[in-house]
């Protein structure tokens, strides 16, 4: 039976092959199903993103079962993610109920504050094998319940992204090199300089946030320049509910979720097979 892993079991081979590892965030047990069913299908690592408002609104221990669950049926590694963890005791919440991987998202302090913080992060979760995240810079838009105005975000000083892995030694380093999350009103500027400047000089992945509504050529060139993560979640809410709104508009006396499910769950299926394969994480596993 397969288990819940660190992203540590799949990152550095990502990081030194050349490809990206998605994140897709699951907010129901038909997510977690999905997710993992296409990862199984293109023979790919994955990650499940669960962010604080997606673990409230399922319940903590429902979460962490679900996606045990999802990672039983299949077997490729699959790592359980606390997507933007806001404080040290959110993060050891979710290590005690069964994540296999944690991000402390401190990113609102100053630097040194950070810092201070990711390592407290850091020394309990690595202490039981569990993976850590960290970011730096200020990404825009809005992931669940988290923020950021636009006229807010900042893009990352590779200097600072790179004294903070550093001193911190996580295993994964966000940083805002210009995505957002959400969809973009116009097409993002990537910073890939600033992407392959951090990358070159720590020995862990670059996770891109806001992968949602990124030109496909983008994606490739961010990979190329050191990206070992991508986090998608926009895009599938997208797919599933533009599929849902249609089976309904056309079976409006329709009142079982079985059937409107179905064509929904082939519509993310779709999105995540594109993604896995443009980042060519698959055949990876």
């Amino acid at each position: 039976m397969n288990t819940l892993v660190p992203m540590s079991r799949f990152l550095p081979k990502a990081k030194k092959e050349k490809f990206a590892v998605g994140q897709f965030n699951v907010i129901t047990l038909e997510f977690a199903d999905i997710v993992a069913t296409v990862a199984e299908e293109e023979n790919a690592p994955v990650i499940f993103g669960a962010g604080e408002m997606s673990i409230k609104y399922m319940g903590l221990d429902y979460c962490v079962a679900v996606a045990k669950l999802a990672a039983s049926k299949v077997s490729v590694p699959v790592a359980l993610h606390l997507d933007h963890g806001s404080s040290f005791e959110v993060a050891m919440k979710c290590i005690q109920a069964g994540f296999s991987s944690v991000m402390f998202d401190g990113s609102r302090y100053p630097l040194e504050e950070n810092i201070r913080l990711t390592k407290q992060v850091v020394a309990a979760a690595h202490a039981v094998g569990v993976s850590v995240e960290a970011e730096l810079g200020s990404i825009g838009g809005t992931e669940d319940d988290h923020t950021v105005d636009e006229a807010d975000a900042a893009l990352v000083k590779p200097e600072e992204a790179i004294y903070f892995w550093n001193e911190t030694k996580v295993d994964a380093m966000a940083i805002a090199v210009g995505s957002a999350h959400g969809m973009y009103k116009r097409e993002p500027n990537i910073r890939t300089d600033i992407i392959e400047k951090v990358a070159n000089a720590i020995d862990v992945s670059v996770v891109l946030h806001g992968g949602s509504g990124i030109p496909d050529d983008a994606i490739r060139n961010s990979i190329a320049a050191g990206i070992g993560k991508i986090n998608v979640n926009t895009e599938n809410l997208v797919a599933y509910t533009a599929a849902v709104r249609k089976f309904i508009a056309s079976n409006d006396t329709e009142t079982d979720p079985r059937k409107y499910q179905g064509p929904a769950r082939e519509a993310m299926k779709d999105v995540i097979r594109s993604k896995i394969r443009l980042f060519g994480s698959n055949n990876k596993a």
